[in-house]
């Protein structure tokens, strides 16, 4: 038998172009699989010679769909250019940076579970490929798909009223943000006359939180199995008390049995990791120095920061929390799809955390910046939805940007990603000679639970079909499917 190559480009239901190459011996096993990032990404080097001040917004438009958290970490670093570190901004500054931080999480979320993953969770991996998506989802479950909708309008709602705009808008200045709240605004989002309010965002995170408790209690078998493998767990941290912190925090991360291997000061993060690259990828591959390529690379996520934070700060996510943790002993969860179920509980975390600043009074003050001694370097760390996400600038006398560094979750995800891709080949892939729907499907979901953020390392025009095809060793074409 001839040795054979898969060829899955693009993966679906992720944003952003992937490709996913699967090499199969002799005998029609798995000998490896690789996800490849297509595309060239260019910020790094075309942001240089821009002033500082426009990084926040000229890094938003590597993506349409999270680029409030670009704005954010870029925002924080240029903060330092200024000499103002996350506890010297003003407390109104602060709460409005979080709010809006808080409603991107939360619409990101609900984007990615409704949208991309509830297909395979409702229909199950051998639906037709024609069934998978949000419109079927809303024919045959119009009560789930309208509350996806309306969740995911909220956090876009919250959004479009502190940066302008839903996408690419404005909130943070170096040293604060340009404008406050009003108590209009605030109304709107607590009185429920013209959209849901934000109880009703709290009680909806619970009831589908509890959707997922019940699906993984009825399906535990593959959920638990499928693409799970050991690794390591990164996220941030509250400085002082080891609690879930999505804006400021403490780098940490623990291995698959939960012993720490780092606890640092974000701002100490190019002391600690490196990253790697491959000839088949235009995605890098971060690692903890210490611990080395092998040994030292993480996931980022959702799962990590379950898996990171000793605690939630909010009653209803710490109550799912330590259920969560339950089914795990209180041990680290390597289990990829639990990573659905960790994620609904931070979009609990991320409404609750909105209602305590909704009623907050700081969030219609007027010192909105401070000011500091200029420096000529910046970071900024936040916890993005996909998980941790870095920015560095350094500056010239004059303020121009002369060096940029990007690592952005997808990117600390990449090597979790593959050994994912390679777990689930394996597993349904192998001596079989035969490409079926089901079967690539199973492939995407192992990336599909990471929610991916391929645009962010990627630019793509044009459309860019599914293909999927098998050569021999010798590279003639065997077989081939498109859609």
């Amino acid at each position: 038998m001839s040795t054979k190559k898969i060829i899955i480009e693009p993966v679906t239901r992720v944003e952003g172009h992937g490709k996913v190459t699967i090499k199969m011996d002799e005998n029609g096993k798995v000998e490896d699989a690789f996800l490849h990032i297509v595309e060239f990404r260019g910020f790094e080097k075309f942001i240089q010679g821009h002033p500082y001040w426009e990084a926040p917004v000229l890094v938003q438009r590597l993506c349409g769909i999270c680029p409030v958290s670009h704005h954010i970490a870029a925002a924080k670093a240029i903060d330092q250019l200024v000499g103002v570190d996350p506890e010297n901004l003003t407390p109104t500054a602060t709460k409005l940076r979080r709010l809006l931080h808080y409603g991107q999480v939360f619409q990101s979320h609900s984007l990615h579970f409704f949208y991309l993953a509830s297909p395979d969770i409702l229909f199950g991996i051998n639906a037709p490929a024609e069934k998978r998506n949000i419109v079927a989802v809303a024919n045959e479950n119009q009560e789930l798909a309208k509350k996806g909708i309306l969740m995911r309008k909220f956090g876009q709602e919250i959004i479009k009223a502190l940066a302008g705009k839903k996408i690419h808008g404005i909130l943070a200045v170096p040293g604060g943000v340009h404008k406050t709240f009003t108590k209009e605004e605030k109304e709107y989002f607590l009185d429920g006359k013209q959209i849901p309010n934000i109880d009703t965002m709290i009680a909806w995170s619970k009831e589908v939180i509890d959707f997922m408790k019940n699906y993984h209690t009825e399906n535990a078998a593959w959920i638990d199995n499928f693409a799970s493998y050991p690794s390591n767990h990164l996220g941030l941290v509250d400085k002082e008390t080891g609690a879930l912190e999505l804006y400021d925090g403490r780098l940490r991360s623990v291995d698959f049995e939960g012993n720490e291997l780092l606890n640092i000061e974000d701002i100490e993060y190019r002391y600690h990791f490196k990253e790697a690259v491959e000839p088949w990828s235009y995605l890098k591959f971060p690692y903890m120095t210490k611990y080395g390529r092998k040994e030292g690379w993480n996931r980022v996520g959702p799962l990590a920061r379950m898996n990171t934070c000793s605690n939630i700060t909010t009653p209803f996510a710490e109550i799912e929390r330590q259920i969560f943790k339950a089914y795990t002993q209180n041990k680290p969860n390597n289990m990829t799809m639990h990573t659905h179920w960790a994620r609904l509980i931070e979009m609990l975390h991320c409404a609750e955390l909105i209602k305590e600043l909704l009623l907050d009074d700081d969030l219609m003050g007027t010192d909105l910046v401070s000011k500091g001694t200029p420096r000529n370097k910046g970071i900024g760390i936040i916890e993005a939805p996909r998980g941790t996400l870095i920015h560095e600038y350094h500056t010239d006398d004059k303020g121009l940007i002369t060096k940029c560094n990007l690592i952005v979750s997808t990117t600390h995800n990449n090597e979790a990603m593959n050994r994912g891709v390679r777990a689930v080949a394996n597993e349904v892939l192998s001596e079989k000679p035969e490409i079926t729907e089901p079967m690539l499907n199973q492939v995407e979901m192992a990336i599909r639970a990471y929610d991916p953020c391929l645009s962010c390392a990627t630019h793509a025009l044009g459309q860019m079909p599914l293909i999927v095809q098998l050569e021999d060793k010798h590279g003639n074409l065997i077989d081939e499917k498109i859609r």
